[in-house]
């Protein structure tokens, strides 16, 4: 179960499945179609990702999901078709789409336990400010199991330095709240009963901007991780001139500039 609530213009999305609030296909459909609402509810303009209780952030798929009996050629088929196309949930499915979906609205994790495989490359994915309590631990073990992948999935080298994202992806070891700041993968630790007011403080902070600036701040931001220097300094000043063009002559940053 997924929880989502609207509190004035944040948006609060829960993974609810105690103990370890492991996600089955059901949950990564809910989550993709509370991510489209996130998105195109213009009242909405932060978000905040977390688990419910104290003992996980999301631990991954659970592995008790009975998975169907099928042939190797209905699993690529799976595997290449939009998962709407299917009238059931299963794997493959509606996490490859969530963590492919366009998104230029902020989100804020707010990290409490553990926080591993699925539920990892969730928080990696789907969060830009990232906040775990003292006791969050984090991993991506299933390479032990001879899953491999989730260093191409999460492009983890680009969040942060090659050797740290080889050292997650590779010893497949889990590790606490302490060695994930010294990894720049999380903004800061916090205590756990001071975890959502931290993560809803940023939220409330990010809401308090104009919605375009955020927009093409998130937008070029992302884009430009794939462009040449000059490219990026193009689609950022093209995009800075045409959000200024429309943007409150009453704004700060406008007085006396005489633009």
């Amino acid at each position: 179960m997924i929880r989502y609530e609207k509190q004035g213009d944040i948006a609060v999305m829960t993974f609810d499945n105690p103990p370890l609030n492991v996600l089955t296909p059901d949950d990564h459909k809910r989550l993709f179609e509370i991510l489209q609402d996130f998105t195109a509810d213009r009242d909405i303009r932060c978000g905040v990702l977390t688990g419910s209780g104290e003992r996980a952030f999301s631990a991954g798929d659970d592995i008790k999901t009975e998975r169907p009996m099928r042939t190797r050629e209905e699993v690529v088929e799976r595997h290449l078709t939009p998962s709407r196309a299917f009238e059931t949930a299963e794997y493959p499915g509606w996490e490859a789409e969530l963590l492919t979906m366009p998104r230029h609205k902020p989100i804020v994790g707010a990290i409490n336990g553990y926080c591993l495989g699925q539920g990892f490359l969730y928080m990696s994915m789907l969060t830009d400010i990232r906040y775990a309590s003292k006791t969050a631990q984090f991993g991506l073990p299933e390479i032990a199991y001879g899953m491999g992948g989730a260093g191409g999935m999460l492009s983890l080298g680009k969040q942060i330095p090659h050797a740290a994202a080889m050292e997650i992806l590779l010893l497949g070891k889990i590790f606490s709240a302490e060695r994930a700041e010294e990894l720049s993968l999380i903004n800061e630790v916090v205590d756990a009963d001071a975890l959502m007011e931290t993560a809803m403080a940023a939220a409330r902070q990010i809401a308090s901007h104009p919605p375009m600036s955020v927009r093409v701040e998130m937008e070029t931001y992302q884009r430009s991780q794939d462009m040449s220097r000059a490219d990026s300094m193009a689609l950022a000043m093209h995009m800075y001139r045409l959000a200024r063009s429309v943007q409150p002559r009453d704004l700060p940053l406008t007085k006396g500039k005489g633009e």
